[in-house]
């Protein structure tokens, strides 16, 4: 539809609406063990349309198909949908027999809150992500017993209305149209019109094939275009519901509309839109440091870590980290700083594909008198401080700038006053992620615990990035909850949350301190070697790759090629 007047496209799109207006009656009737079978099939899709998936993203991207950058394509594109689309079906089939989506003893009491193991739930989950745990913290006032009697959402209801929901896709990661999509459909029970966004044009056929299933039974139609298309459907009539990845300004600009007039409004708490309207919106994401007890392969190896958080997707991440907190006093504070300088001039050059990339770099080197150009264009910003006037502390630059905040305190000081400093003066509320020698946190003890339960964020991960988070089927995604439309933040409401989990607070994702087989040294018994996501990974697109097929149809016989390749990273 990019290519046809907005007038031509109208036809169109009004004849899909009332496609789907047809659908949700039809979708109103379907069991849910039906529901559950469309689920798998469209997680069988993603897995048998895997490779033309991910050479359509590498075009898109710019990037060449053999590159070992093209396993961010396999890990963010194909396998999280297939993951999730199998997870929902799962909790559809446990529903539809009369059970909750979770098991009861995943869910108990800790210091009077509630909370969820949600991964790992399978021997393959701790085989394949050795080390790494997921924990679902629950809104205060929610019990065990209603976690487990609210799990399921919308499907608890399967035969009321559905309404029609317009999802606006990211132009960023190809998977998460296709989870907002899965969202709407099984925890709101919506029929849903999803909009690319024109970046992502190449995805339109691919995503097609892995929606099949939902767009045959009438629940899913697909269309491209650019804001002209998204601001007609947002404002049709036969739109109920809207659900937008992308940036609070986007996000302020249809509720309030654009420019002066729609920020008078915004301030005044007049929104124009007449719908609901949930949203993922990124944010400044943190990476805090906690070096006691690191070695220099420490440092070296987490510089690599923060450089991954940062360079993933050329930069072009809602949980890129953009700023790295540190403790002004530390004796490595040199030897880390040379080592992240030097990750981020040996990470791989790639294309800028995201449009307005060069111009937010120029504009953080403009607006910061210590930033350094790196190699490839990049921008690394040193010896900031709390209180510091920081664009970058305010600003989601969504390309490759990094600053580094250094702070006036050590041991348990340190922690509270790197806390507070995240949740005061950046902004979002997304993710955020935490670096700890594993006994330097168990010698903390409940002090490091209560360091994470203030961080007011929707996803913290310690010792990995927030990105697992977002890999993870089980786990909710999305802001920290209390955000409203005057004052978005990271969004309202949450995705992916594949057990269809109410009242959900925030989610601790946690992972190995260092990879297989130096992990050991630790206390922590993992197999994980250095992960498939890092940017410097040699395998990263084999190890994927190996990855969807073991989805497929999981089995020991499979998994030596897989740690063989993964061992090579």
């Amino acid at each position: 539809m990019t290519t046809m007047s907005l007038d031509d496209a109208k036809v169109g799109l009004d004849g899909a609406l009332e496609r789907l207006r047809a659908g949700a009656a039809a979708w109103q009737r379907l069991p849910l063990e039906d529901r559950a079978t469309l689920s798998h099939r469209v997680a069988e899709a993603a897995v048998a349309h895997s490779s033309s998936w991910v050479a359509a993203a590498c075009r898109a991207k710019g990037l060449p198909e053999q590159s070992a950058l093209a396993g961010e394509e396999w890990l963010s594109g194909p396998y999280s949908v297939a993951m999730n689309a199998a997870t929902l079906a799962h909790s559809l089939e446990a529903l539809a027999a009369g059970r909750s989506p979770i098991e009861a003893s995943a869910v108990r009491e800790v210091g009077g809150r509630t909370v969820a193991d949600v991964f790992p739930t399978s021997i393959w989950d701790r085989l394949l992500l050795s080390g790494f745990s997921a924990r679902v913290h629950f809104q205060a006032g929610n019990t065990p017993g209603d976690v487990l009697r609210g799990a399921g959402l919308a499907q608890l209801e399967p035969t009321a209305r559905p309404g029609t929901s317009v999802v606006l896709g990211a132009g960023n990661i190809t998977s998460i149209a296709v989870l907002d999509t899965l969202y709407e459909v099984f925890a709101h029970n919506r029929v849903v019109i999803l909009k690319l966004n024109p970046v992502m044009d190449q995805m339109l056929e691919p995503t097609r094939a892995v929606l099949a299933p939902l767009i045959e039974a009438g629940a899913v139609h697909v269309v491209s275009g650019g804001t002209d298309v998204g601001g007609y459907l947002v404002n049709h009539e036969m739109v109920d519901h809207v659900h937008i990845t992308g940036s609070s300004q986007s996000h302020d600009a249809i509720v309030f509309g654009p420019g002066a007039a729609g920020e008078e409004r915004r301030r005044a708490g007049k929104p124009l839109l007449r719908k609901s309207i949930t949203s993922e919106l990124g944010g400044v994401s943190p990476t805090i440091v906690v070096p006691d007890g690191w070695s220099s392969r420490d440092v070296r190896y987490q510089a690599e870590h923060i450089a991954t958080q940062r360079l993933h997707n050329g930069g072009y991440n809602c949980i890129a980290t953009q700023v790295v907190v540190i403790p002004a006093h530390w004796p490595r504070r040199e030897e880390f700083l040379r080592a992240l300088r030097e990750e981020i001039d040996r990470a791989p050059r790639r294309r800028d594909y995201y449009p307005g990339s060069k111009d937010r770099v120029a504009q953080a080197r403009q607006h910061h008198g210590k930033a350094e150009t790196r190699d490839h264009g990049r921008v690394l910003i040193p010896g900031l401080r709390p209180g510091d006037v920081a664009a970058v502390f305010s600003t989601e630059y969504f390309s490759p700038v990094l600053a580094v905040v250094e702070i006036e305190r050590s041991g348990r000081d340190y922690l509270h006053a790197a806390a507070q400093f995240v949740n005061d003066e950046l902004v979002g509320t997304l993710g955020a992620n935490v670096l700890v020698h594993p006994r330097r946190r168990k010698q903390y003890g409940e002090a490091f615990e209560q360091f994470l339960g203030s961080l007011r964020y929707g996803t913290v991960a310690v010792n990995a990035w927030t990105a697992v988070g977002y890999l993870t089927a089980t786990a909710p995604w999305g802001g920290f909850p209390g955000a409203d439309l005057t004052a978005v933040g990271s969004g309202i409401g949450v995705v992916h949350n594949a057990l269809l989990l109410p009242n959900t607070e925030q989610t601790i994702v946690t992972g190995p301190f260092r990879p297989f087989p130096r992990s050991y040294g630790t206390g922590e018994w993992t197999l994980t070697p250095k992960p498939a996501w890092f940017v410097r990974n040699r395998t990263g697109a084999r190890t994927a790759e190996l990855l969807i097929g073991f989805v497929a149809a999981p089995g020991w016989r499979k998994l030596p090629r897989l740690f063989a390749s993964a061992l090579r990273g």
